[in-house]
């Protein structure tokens, strides 16, 4: 059988104090195996402890070593920007409070941090300070990195941003395609500054033996007189891997579709009880392990996809993503010690009704019973969106109520997940490709745009709209094929033209969550949930400026009613009263 390609490189680097008292340059690679190498990819970094620091060694051992350690800790759903950004902004407000506490400077510990994540086909850059990255490609010599140095005078000049000099942190952030064959240099300033690219191109080009590379740029560099410590890594891209290839799709890529499933048949020792669902993706069973003596659910794929690569790598990811989400208003997906023998997964069992069957039995529910659910709601849409999850897809028909009243999230079709879409991004383009459901779908999805925290929110309020007023926020059903025009003509209907019991500040909260642009939209699910249960005084004072009808629709009634009684009696005495 042949061997499938995976990304591989060569390496190597040198450091050396040079004609300094101390090295305070810092530099170090990780190349992992198996999982982490698809999820996470190699990571390689360079720094320089800042000249006049009092701790310069310390600070870029610190941001080197941390982050080669701390990287491969975070989900594999991140994607390497949110990944890199979080843990740098973690190390830069430690080196920046440790600064001010043992030697009350903003000079204590503050170092310079070059970072490459190469992951799947792409190059991930990070990078602050004046250290540098460098890609050599068909004989061409390009600095990928911008140096944060600003020059006095010809002899002067000073980092403007470094690690640990301010408690905020601004990181670059690029990334850039990969080929085989693509050389990357990383530098210290002790280096780069004191060697031609001419003669560093040439030496890149003069071998494979990397260390023994390294170490001669260096020492090109310190024969050029070299004031600074003298540090360089260098790493030659030697194999990638396929392209759209996923090592959740490889991993299953010789199994067959499961066969129909009756009751009373066992797979892999899950006996079926009763099939609860039917759809021309899916099938849903009621089954009972009986090794652990617990009912679940196996969802299978649906055999008319067997060939559709596409299809199953959206199955695969749904239970990928499903396993690393653990939250109590999220569908658990069950791990599994044994072997299976067709493509499926199992899930926890879950008694209750969908939200589509309770907004049926509850034609005129309490506002206080919306809001529960919509919480519970929100609350499994943050634990996605914490893991760099977006749900594409919610529905009434994807939330479950269980017996206790505990609301959970029970699909994961269409999750986009960051750290995947990096290795193998799924195709989209088309209405054929959308995954939502049309009229819960953010309407951004439609023309081709990408979708963000909003796009879920506006699901959400989509889904609070009809619990609340039994209709959908635009009069009805979203265009077939949604487009520009067609959205453009849509107008939001006011609560209280389908509920007059609404308040103003509610369904002020409704029209902002619907919004049809995403930027008018709250930034946070919080928000919104917060402005469901307070008065948002917005809200109010907006309410001010609408017609008397649109305020209080109630009173205008009553009074119109009033003053139509009152006409009728004044009418009435008049054709009485004797003449």
């Amino acid at each position: 059988m042949t061997q499938k390609p995976t990304l591989k490189i060569s390496i190597g680097s040198y450091t050396d104090q040079g004609i300094k008292a101390r090295n305070e340059d810092f530099l170090g690679a990780m190349m992992p195996e198996g999982a982490q190498l698809t999820y996470k990819g190699i990571v390689a970094a360079i720094a320089d402890g800042m000249s006049g620091s009092d701790a310069g060694h310390e600070a870029s051992h610190c941001c080197v070593a941390g982050f080669l350690s701390d990287y491969y800790s975070t989900p594999d759903s991140w994607s390497v920007k949110q990944a890199g950004q979080k843990i740098l902004s973690a190390t830069n407000s430690w080196l920046y409070s440790q600064g001010q506490q043992r030697y009350q400077s903003t000079k204590g510990m503050v170092s310079t941090l070059s970072i490459a994540v190469l992951k799947s086909k792409t190059a991930h850059l990070l990078h602050i300070g004046d250290s540098r990255i460098y890609r050599l490609r068909q004989g061409d010599l390009e600095q990928l990195t911008r140096d944060h140095r600003v020059w006095v005078s010809e002899e002067k000049s000073y980092l403007n941003r470094a690690m640990g000099i301010e408690p905020r942190l601004e990181v670059d952030y690029k990334s850039v395609a990969l080929e085989k064959g693509d050389i990357f240099f990383m530098s210290t300033d002790g280096v780069h500054d004191f060697i031609a690219e001419k003669t560093l191109k040439s030496l890149l080009l003069s071998g494979d033996d990397w260390d023994a590379i390294a170490k001669q740029i260096t020492q090109c560099a310190s024969d050029n007189h070299s004031d600074d410590n003298l540090s360089c890594q260098i790493f030659r891209i030697e194999e990638l891997p396929l392209a759209l290839e996923d090592e959740v799709l490889r991993q299953y890529d010789n199994l067959p579709f499961p066969p129909p499933l009756d009751v009373g048949m066992v797979l892999d020792g899950y006996k079926i009880e009763a099939e609860l669902h039917a759809s021309k993706r899916t099938q849903i069973y009621r089954a009972f392990d009986t090794k652990t003596g617990i009912r679940v659910i196996l969802k299978t794929p649906s055999v008319l996809y067997e060939d559709d690569t596409h299809y199953i790598e959206h199955f695969l990811h749904e239970e990928w993503a499903g396993k690393r989400i653990k939250h109590e208003n999220v569908l658990k997906i069950l791990d599994s010690d044994r072997e299976k023998s067709c493509i499926y997964y199992v899930t926890e069992y879950l008694e209750g009704q969908t939200l589509r069957e309770w907004i049926d039995n509850h034609p005129k529910p309490y506002i206080r019973e919306i809001r529960f659910i919509i919480e519970q709601i929100a609350k499994g849409l943050r634990a996605l969106h914490r893991m760099e999850m977006l749900h594409q897809d919610l529905k009434p028909e994807n939330i479950m109520i269980d017996t206790q009243g505990v609301v959970k999230i029970i699909d994961f079709g269409s999750v986009k997940i960051a750290g995947i879409t990096e290795i193998t991004p799924l195709e989209q383009g088309g209405d054929e490709n959308i995954l939502g459901t049309l009229n819960y779908t953010a309407p951004e999805y439609h023309l081709g745009q990408r979708g963000s925290v909003q796009s879920d929110l506006y699901s959400l309020g989509v889904i609070a709209y009809e619990m609340i007023n039994g209709a959908l926020p635009f009069g009805g059903d979203m265009p077939e094929k949604p487009n520009k025009l067609n959205l453009a003509k849509l107008k939001y209907v006011p609560s209280f033209h389908k509920n007059t019991m609404v308040p103003i500040w509610i369904d002020g909260a409704l029209k902002k969550a619907t919004a049809l642009e995403p930027k008018l939209r709250y930034e946070e699910l919080s928000e919104f949930v917060h402005d469901l249960s307070t008065p948002n005084p917005e809200f109010l004072r907006n309410s001010i400026d609408l017609p008397l009808m649109e305020r209080n629709p109630v009173a205008v009634w009553r009074v119109m009613c009033a003053v139509s009684v009152l006409g009728n009696c004044i009418l009435l005495y008049l054709l009485l009263k004797p003449s």
